[in-house]
């Protein structure tokens, strides 16, 4: 991170932690080493915290950046 981080943290079950950084990151983090194994530039600046949803048997993770919302299908 190159800025001070202003999201929140959303940790899952499975071992997963999601946050955003102010350079637009959204990431996924293995919660035990700390090690990021995923990232997404959203385009805008994340201060919002990450949430989950659960519809139609699918898991979703969606978080607010800049002026969008980006949400992704959690794999199978």
């Amino acid at each position: 991170m190159h800025a001070p981080p202003w999201a929140g943290l959303m940790s899952t079950a499975g071992g997963l932690v999601f946050s955003g950084t102010m350079e637009g990151d959204f990431f996924a983090a293995d919660a035990r080493t700390g090690d990021v194994l995923w990232r997404f530039q959203t385009g805008g600046a994340v201060y919002a915290n990450p949430i989950t949803c659960l519809s139609e048997g699918r898991q979703f993770v969606a978080i607010a950046a800049g002026n969008s919302l980006v949400t992704f299908a959690l794999p199978e």
